[in-house]
């Protein structure tokens, strides 16, 4: 309640105070607002991301890396984080590098494979069956078929052996087509692009007759 006399004033400088701040690392608010104004990541991924400094860090390596922040997120928040949770594992113990998921994400996006393949390659990255993304994706076989002209023969294949579902979408069953698309996946062994046999079926069950 009043000055002791034998206890000398405190002062501290500016400077001290500003060194201490300087020397603080990055809290997980700030470190979330950044990933939301930088990387434009929503609110609930920035959270998650920054539950753990190594979490953060990984998700940091693997975005710089692919540049593709919300991906990096999704898996982080999916595959990865389920994996941890069902083996009690921290993200340290994670036997996959930010790295190869970066390169895994980039496979799927240039069309190499498909999401399904994406998480098959994944599950032989994390059993170790080995370490290179493109190494898995060739000795399993998951490339995509992007090959134009194969797909266009399976298309023609699939149209001339289902007339009855090709009159029930002509017919306006809009239910008819995701069962054509789903003959043509089968008949490439589902390594036809999705979007791709999509927009190619419909492009030849809708041109004129004889067009």
């Amino acid at each position: 309640y009043f000055p002791d006399p034998d206890l000398p004033p405190l002062v501290i400088a500016p400077e001290w105070i500003e060194a201490v701040r300087a020397s603080l690392p990055e809290l997980p608010a700030a470190m979330a607002r950044r990933f939301q104004d930088v990387d434009g990541l929503p609110a609930y991924d920035a959270a998650l991301m920054t539950q753990s400094l190594p979490l953060a860090r990984f998700y940091e390596t693997a975005r710089d890396a692919s540049r593709q922040p919300k991906l990096v997120a999704n898996w982080l928040m999916g595959e990865l984080s389920k994996r941890l949770n069902a083996e009690g594992r921290e993200i340290g113990d994670a036997p996959l590098a930010p790295a190869t998921l970066a390169a895994l994400i980039g496979r799927v996006l240039d069309g190499t494979v498909s999401n399904n393949a994406a998480r098959q390659v994944f599950d032989a990255l994390w059993s170790g069956e080995g370490d290179s993304v493109d190494a898995l994706i060739e000795a399993k076989g998951l490339k995509q078929m992007n090959d134009s002209g194969a797909l266009e023969k399976i298309v023609d294949e699939v149209i001339a052996a289902n007339a009855r579902s090709v009159d029930e979408y002509r017919a306006g069953k809009d239910k008819a087509f995701n069962a054509l698309v789903g003959q043509v996946m089968k008949a490439s062994k589902g390594k036809a692009n999705p979007a791709q046999a999509s927009a190619l079926l419909k492009a030849r069950l809708d041109a004129p007759a004889g067009g």
